[in-house]
């Protein structure tokens, strides 16, 4: 088999940049057998393969795996194993739980737990748009056609989530996770119970839930910085927000189905963390 190794991140067409920061293009071909384990992070889960299905050994939140053409799934907190046979390709699709209703016709929150195909969101064009990604010859090409189809969903979407569950998601991200629901709503000028209940709905997880991914997903990006032996990991969990080491380690086993120095041995040989955050990274 011939070897291939391309990986490709490209922004896409402007007026998406505010839901979809990028797209990452994935084709492998002639490598070992491998496993990628996804790690949970601030933005939902959308793939389109190329030439075959994505497998998965286990989806995340404990249930069962299973092999997709297209897949979809909401914000969560546990790993999900990805599964290949020296090859696999695709488009992974950065999408934020805030583009959800504008892009694909429905909150985050009926995400929530859920493994989908786009199949089942969208229907028929659903298909087609996954027909015209595996038709397109080159990598442009491929963006090209989801750039036109997301823009077309735009133009007819709804209006989105409310002004204050936005302000709330932007100011958790922000903070790394650092504000609690109390001082959020306090901002957004709800009430905690209203505001709990009403970003739970449209992200697919409740704000403490989130800020615990959004803190992970800094915490994991800058573990592999210099530095980042035992002494590193206590000076990162004063940093990213923990009470202390064993609190980081706690939290990031909990969500990477690893402690935090096996998962760099194993993800990042090279202790670099320098790539998006793709859910479920595929390069």
């Amino acid at each position: 088999m011939e070897f291939v190794d391309e990986l490709l991140h490209r922004a896409p067409a402007t007026p998406l940049k505010t839901y979809i920061p990028w797209y990452s293009g994935y084709r492998q071909r002639g490598s070992a057998p491998g496993r990628h384990r996804g790690l949970p992070s601030p933005w939902l889960t959308l793939i389109f393969t190329l030439d075959e299905p994505m497998v998965a050994a286990a989806l995340p939140e404990g249930h069962p795996g299973g092999s997709y053409d297209t897949y979809l799934g909401g914000l969560h907190r546990t790993p999900a194993l990805i599964v290949h046979q020296g090859a696999q390709s695709g488009i992974q699709v950065a999408l934020s739980p805030l583009g959800c209703r504008r892009l694909l016709g429905l909150p985050g929150g009926e995400l929530g737990g859920e493994n989908l195909t786009v199949t089942d969101v969208l229907g028929r064009d659903g298909v087609e748009v996954h027909e015209q990604v595996r038709a397109a010859s080159t990598w442009p090409g491929r963006f090209g056609v989801l750039d036109r189809f997301f823009l077309e969903r735009l133009d007819r979407g709804d209006s989105g989530p409310a002004a204050e569950v936005v302000r709330a998601w932007q100011l958790l991200l922000a903070s790394h996770g650092g504000l609690g629901v109390a001082d959020l709503a306090r901002r957004v000028g709800w009430s905690p119970r209203n505001l709990a209940y009403r970003f739970t709905a449209e992200i697919g997880l409740s704000p403490k839930a989130a800020g615990r991914v959004a803190r992970f997903d800094v915490t994991r990006r800058r573990l592999g910085d210099p530095g980042s032996g035992p002494a590193g990991l206590a000076r990162l969990a004063a940093e990213c927000g923990y009470a202390d080491q064993a609190h980081l380690s706690r939290e990031f086993s909990e969500m990477a189905g690893l402690p935090p120095r096996r998962w760099l041995a194993e993800e990042r040989p090279g202790g670099s963390l320098d790539l998006p955050s793709e859910t479920f990274k595929t390069g």
